[in-house]
């Protein structure tokens, strides 16, 4: 099994030997394959939980744990991660309903999915918006509306809402599912692109990143500036993640066993590295040229600056070569509430992003020291743990149609509910 199989699952069907001398010729095969439905992957679930604590770890003011986030080893963070797989779990699911049922049908299914993450989304911003609207009145603390970036919905909330309703106001830390909302609308096209011509829809879809950059392209956003991620330009890694899971990562296996990518991409982790480094030592910069900081420098996590793009490469480069499906500790129980966090992701990502509130409202109003800090931390994870064990019992267990779900949707959870 080569390092890209790992990456999708299985080898595609009738390769695995030798072809007898009988077989019958076949039809030409079609421009994507897909892994065959079996035991879920969960090295997906893995990684898309881990993503989910970084994400809640950083949300939080700086504390012991975030020194142990990837953003502050590298140019990348837990939003990279979050973003490729689920462009990946979405193509798995979704690019399997339009082989199967056609364009149409995949489309429905998308659209119904796009709805779903849009409702979760209004209800997280009015939750979001009670949460501190009660802390800020009931301390008489108006500088937490301002803080979180609400202070223009108590101002005018008739005109807000109807701006938080075409996804153009957000508070702090609300910008991750309107991402998710547009990429997702735009899956359709992208499938159909990649049903026919793969790897020129990815060149696309790299065109329209570098128009971005050229052209200053953005979405604006209520009452001014632009979107804190910019769609167009995040659209690469999602299709990125799409392309893989629809036969790239296979087509790619050669470039991903060669020891030429192991050692550029440790190369180029150990320089990012150093890089970051210099953010917290600033006798180091000193051996940094002058005229590649000037060419590197702002590295925008807006617009996904190509820097952080490669280093998240790198990343998963390394990850596929040394981390194979068949790794034991996926089975270890020390995994399993990251694995369970994980295949419950949309739940537990707007928990997360409320927990992240009611931690920064305790650390200001109680106590900011570091044994709160880890406190908050550890409890804010142990909460989204168990909320995701009690999702998994329901699915599992009340619900009559858990078994038939689980089997259907496979790796999916923000992509197509599971």
């Amino acid at each position: 099994m080569t390092i890209a199989d790992q990456v999708t699952g299985s080898t595609i069907a009738g390769t695995a030997g030798a072809k007898p001398a009988d077989a019958k010729p076949r039809v030409a095969a079609p421009a994507i394959t897909l892994p065959a439905i079996g035991e879920r992957e969960l090295r997906l679930d893995l990684f898309r939980g881990l993503a989910l604590w970084l994400i809640f770890i950083d949300h939080l003011p700086p504390n012991l744990l975030t020194w142990f986030t990837i953003r502050n080893y590298g140019f990348s963070d837990a939003t990279e991660i979050f973003i490729f797989i689920s462009g990946y779990t979405a193509a798995f699911v979704y690019g399997r309903a339009m082989l199967e049922n056609g364009f149409v049908v995949a489309t429905a299914r998308i659209l119904r999915r796009v709805w779903q993450i849009y409702v979760a989304h209004v209800f997280l911003f009015t939750i979001f918006l009670a949460e501190i609207s009660y802390v800020a009145t009931s301390f008489e603390n108006p500088l937490y509306t301002e803080e979180m970036g609400i202070m223009d919905f108590l101002k005018q909330p008739d005109i807000t809402i109807v701006q938080a309703l075409l996804l153009r106001f957000r508070p702090v830390n609300m910008d991750v599912l309107p991402l998710y909302i547009v990429l997702m609308l735009a899956l359709p096209l992208i499938l159909w692109s990649m049903k026919w011509k793969p790897d020129v829809t990815l060149a696309l879809s790299a065109l329209l990143y570098a128009a971005t950059w050229e052209f200053d392209l953005y979405f604006s956003a209520y009452p001014n500036g632009f979107w804190a991620f910019n769609p167009l330009a995040w659209q690469l890694l999602f299709v990125f993640g799409a392309w893989c899971a629809l036969g790239g990562a296979r087509r790619m296996s050669r470039i991903l066993a060669s020891p030429v990518t192991m050692w550029i991409s440790i190369a180029y982790l150990v320089a990012a590295f150093y890089v970051t480094l210099t953010w917290y030592v600033p006798q180091l910069s000193q051996f940094m040229p002058k005229r590649l900081e000037q060419w590197m420098y702002p590295i925008d996590k807006t617009d996904l600056d190509v820097l952080r793009f490669t280093h998240f490469l790198a990343l998963s480069a390394l990850t596929v070569r040394f981390l194979p499906r068949e790794w034991p500790g996926l089975k270890s129980p020390w995994l399993r509430p990251l694995i369970l966090c994980g295949q419950h992701s949309l739940e537990i990502f707007c928990l997360g992003v409320f927990l992240a509130f009611a931690g920064h409202f305790i650390l200001a109003e109680v106590s900011g020291g570091p044994a709160m800090h880890a406190l908050i931390s550890l409890s804010g994870i142990l909460i989204m743990w168990g909320v995701a064990w009690v999702i998994s019992w329901y699915k599992r267990v009340a619900d009559k149609s858990g078994a038939k779900t689980k089997n259907a949707v496979g790796n999916a959870d923000l992509a197509g509910g599971g």
